[in-house]
């Protein structure tokens, strides 16, 4: 029997993912530009130009994360054809922290997005009205968001027009209604046809077949498509289209259809070509990043990897994947997924394509490893961070047959004179937030958690080509934040690989690095001096180390504290900025002063934690756990598991019947194990424990598999979790939870789980 996915579907994800980055980070710098600003300042747009702005080319944006943090409701709620908006609604809940995360927060009744997140958390209304232009007016129902984050429903639905169509739906009717729905699902549609189909006519002719016949949209495709037969120059549809449908005929700040109009010029006049598609969209202006994202996603797809290779009609090629060597950045509630890359996600999406239509997912490769450039020209991330002169670093095939990561070297000075530097090659990629993109102000933060801890275990496969002059020393190779967030060089292991030699590289991230945040991890690699260089400290040796694949496991063991404060007068001696930086929350109120951990929450519920999806089975202790204020009001305690805002455990103190429910009164004092799962908290496993503010306790949480236990004090507790996948947590990070009031601990630790008893 066939698959029914396209058999280059994985390529094809990949594509579109690294078109959807490119596109976005091309257009960011100028967003909501005109096409007059463009062109007077910064002229046709032909290549990035971020540089220009000095900021850096990655960095936080709505566009990337909302794409690819709202199609996680297929892991949260199982990978289901027909769910519903509803449920993609608990997912907004779950990823996004209100008024810090993913979107852009522009106000109630002007940003659809914070309108509809209102509906959601404050009204209780429920998708697909949360949305609708009942609930919220034509106007801010129809502006441009429904569109822009949908390209990963399109890419889990490969060459499935029908699938996508559906997906698309239900998720854009959560925030958007009429003509913005419309215009996402045409685009999905289209995306999901381009996984086998490269000609533009049948794409947006399939694509249109799912838009209905009364819509306003239908027009302006038929518009656009007969002013492209009519005009050589795409210049002289675009002032038809913004004479015709430009922003002067729509409310809002960022309609759909002026935006939609110059996509489908983009496509019409563009879509042969990936670079000439990034000219045009970029150089019409308005929401260009939006824009960008979408085209380059479609047209990425359609092309395949070979997309990048092409030119923008005058010959020249350009280096779309370089610069951005595969990296992403996600804000959004899940810290462990921010500091991404498009192999990952690429692989989590093609997983979710298998899924839909009942195949087998692919098996992980390499052995689970996260850094394992199996697909073509990925790099993950590294780049040379020293002696950039003297490498080229590239995807390749090594000698015995195996995807991996090619360190060029080619250790020559530009004038072929041997280097006198004495320093090593250091090729490194990033595992926590880049202090540079922090510097990069929006709308929304940037949440992220490291992704490796200290005692936890590195693992690198790395060889020696065949052709490599002389032995080569390779060393596990760590930076991270000190107290003073200066960086910091921490090397592990070394082995000396000779030519035609495999080796593994295994290392437990030193103890000593607890509380500054590891922002890089890679290789550093030294080659001694050839005969011809006479002694000098790097030669002209030349060959290719290849880093076959890195993995990170285990538990981390360490505790938590706040950084001593740095020197400095009164209320400006703060502590580590990039410790702050390593923990997100949905807390109200973090204190720099007292305690580590000093939290107060204005109303409702908050979060403080941090760690990745590797954390699995484990044990958290907080010391001197007290409550300061919040005796009546819910429930406060050690947070584990932590897949988001709305699914974690936790054991909690509280007050009421074992259900937590005062009847009216305070209640007594209770000690149980808390289920969140979305919007329902459940208790289990309580007792009576006559806890009081003021008071500190030692609070631990234990997990392994599907049994919780918990203990205050000498009391306690065990509970297991029966329900299924999705709605078992298996693994996530930890941290402190409390209702409205203040908490606050001493410190709190994290190890590998207690045999017996706590």
């Amino acid at each position: 029997m066939s698959s029914p996915l396209p058999p280059d579907y994985l390529h094809k994800i990949y594509a579109g993912v690294l078109g959807k980055l490119i596109g976005v980070y091309l257009g960011r710098p100028f967003e909501n530009w005109t096409y007059q600003d463009i062109a007077s300042k910064l002229g046709s747009i032909k290549y990035y130009v971020h540089e220009q702005f000095n900021t850096p080319l990655v960095v936080i944006d709505d566009d990337v994360s909302g794409t690819f943090a709202f199609v996680r409701a297929l892991h949260e709620h199982g990978a289901n054809p027909d769910i519903t908006s509803a449920e993609i609604g608990q997912t907004w809940l779950n990823q996004v922290i209100e008024k810090r995360t993913v979107f852009w927060w522009g106000g109630n009744g002007i940003s659809t997005e914070h309108t509809v997140f209102n509906n959601l958390k404050h009204k209780g209304i429920v998708p697909p009205a949360t949305g609708s232009i009942k609930t919220n007016g034509k106007t801010l129902a129809e502006q441009i968001g429904a569109q822009i984050f949908i390209d990963a429903w399109a890419m889990v639905a490969p060459g499935n027009p029908d699938l996508a169509a559906k997906l698309a739906r239900a998720a854009a009717q959560v925030s958007h209604d009429g003509l913005a729905v419309d215009a996402a699902v045409l685009w999905a549609v289209m995306e999901a046809v381009a996984f086998t189909s490269r000609d533009v006519e049948v794409l947006l002719d399939t694509g249109l077949r799912y838009v209905p016949q009364d819509s306003e949209l239908r027009p302006l495709v038929a518009d656009v498509r007969a002013w492209a037969k009519e005009d050589a120059d795409w210049k002289v549809t675009r002032q038809k289209i913004e004479d015709k449908y430009g922003y002067q005929h729509y409310g809002g700040i960022c309609h759909m259809i002026p935006n939609h109009g110059i996509m489908i010029l983009a496509l019409l006049y563009g879509g042969h070509s990936f670079s000439l598609a990034m000219h045009i969209i970029n150089t019409c202006g308005w929401d260009t990043d939006c824009n960008s994202g979408n085209v380059g996603c479609l047209v990425a797809i359609m092309h395949g990897l070979e997309a990048f290779e092409s030119d923008g009609g005058d010959g020249e090629r350009l280096d779309w994947r370089g610069p951005l060597a595969d990296r992403a950045l996600i804000s959004a509630a899940d810290g462990g997924y921010s500091i991404n890359d498009a192999v990952r996600i690429t692989y989590d999406l093609a997983d979710l394509a298998c899924r839909l239509v009942g195949e087998k997912p692919l098996p992980p490769p390499a052995g689970g490893a996260q850094w394992h450039f199996s697909l073509p020209g990925s790099v993950q991330g590294f780049r040379a961070t020293q002696g950039k002169d003297l490498v080229t670093v590239r995807q390749g095939v090594a000698e015995d047959g195996e995807s991996a990561l090619g360190i060029h070297l080619t250790l020559l000075t530009k004038d072929n004179t041997s280097s006198s530097s004495s320093l090593p090659i250091e090729v490194l990629t990033q595992t926590f937030t880049p202090a540079d993109a922090l510097a990069v102000k929006r709308d929304y933060e940037m949440m992220a958690s490291p992704l490796v801890f200290p005692s936890q275990t590195l693992e690198a496969k790395v060889s020696s080509a065949s052709e490599t002059f002389g032995e080569t020393t390779v060393v596990l190779r760590l930076k991270a934040y000190d107290y003073n967030d200066k960086l910091i060089t921490i090397d592990g292991p070394s082995v000396l690989l000779f030519p035609g030699v495999t080796k593994q590289i295994e290392w437990k991230v030193p103890i000593n690095l607890q509380n500054q945040p590891i922002a890089f991890l890679g290789l550093a690699v030294t080659s001694p001096p050839s005969p011809s260089s006479n002694g000098s400290g790097s030669g002209s040796g030349s060959g290719t180390i290849w880093l076959h694949n890195l993995k990170i496991s285990g538990t981390p063991s360490t505790t938590f504290v706040r950084p001593p404060h740095r020197s400095g007068p009164g209320l400006e001696s703060i502590g580590s900025s990039m410790w702050r930086n390593s923990w997100v929350d949905s807390v109200d109120k973090v204190q720099n002063f007292g305690p580590s951990f000093h939290l107060a929450q204005d109303a409702g519920e908050g979060l403080f934690y941090t760690g990745t999806s590797v954390w699995k089975d484990y044990t958290v202790v907080a010391q001197d756990f007290m409550v300061n204020l919040g005796r009546e009001a819910g429930h406060h305690g050690v947070a584990v598991r932590i897949q988001g805002i709305s699914r974690f455990y936790a054991g909690v103190v509280f007050r009421g019947d074992e259900e937590g429910s005062t009847q009216g009164g305070e209640g007594e004092g209770r000690f149980g194990i808390l289920k969140a799962r979305d919007g329902k908290r459940s208790l289990h496993a309580s007792v009576p424990f006559d806890w009081e503010t003021d008071v500190r306790y030692t609070i631990a949480v234990d997990v392994q598999g599907s049994v919780i236990r918990a203990r205050l004090g000498h009391v306690e507790i065990t509970w297991e979790d029966d329900d299924n996948y999705p709605y078992s947590y298996q693994s996530g990070a930890a941290g402190l939870l409390l209702s409205e009031g203040s908490i606050s601990a001493e410190s709190l630790s994290i190890m590998t789980c207690v045999s017996s008893g706590l």
